[in-house]
């Protein structure tokens, strides 16, 4: 687990990509765990348009604003591809939930200078709300 887990929730614009419209979904329970605890949540997921009443973006690259965290709820095969599109739009913080993160993602984020959290779950930290 990293030291950055307690200084995330500090910051107050996120992005959840992965996001679903599955209420039951992990991506969905973020994202509106989030948004309830008074954060700017940006929802990100090519497969969907909307999530909970909000825009869905078909990428980081795509948002109007560059995020303060992104937090991965995707496979860890589409992790990498994410990473890139944060270094590429200046995103500094990533949180990769458990079950998202690959060595490759977390080794190349570290390296793009980003700080890393991987090993911990936002929601079971109970660090943000």
């Amino acid at each position: 687990m990293s030291n950055y887990v307690s200084e995330f929730p500090k910051y107050r614009k996120w992005a959840v990509v992965g996001v679903s419209e599955d209420r039951e979904k992990y991506g969905n329970k973020i994202y509106r765990d989030l948004r309830n605890a008074g954060y700017q949540v940006f929802a990100v997921n090519p497969k969907i348009e909307t999530v909970e009443g909000d825009p869905c973006y078909p990428s980081v690259k795509d948002l109007p604003e560059v995020p303060d965290v992104v937090d991965l709820v995707v496979p860890p095969a589409a992790a990498t591809k994410v990473v890139e599109d944060c270094l590429a739009t200046g995103v500094k913080r990533i949180w990769f939930q458990p079950g998202s993160e690959s060595s490759e993602a977390v080794n190349m984020a570290q390296a793009g200078g980003m700080e890393v959290v991987y090993d911990a779950c936002i929601m079971i930290q109970k660090v943000a709300f």
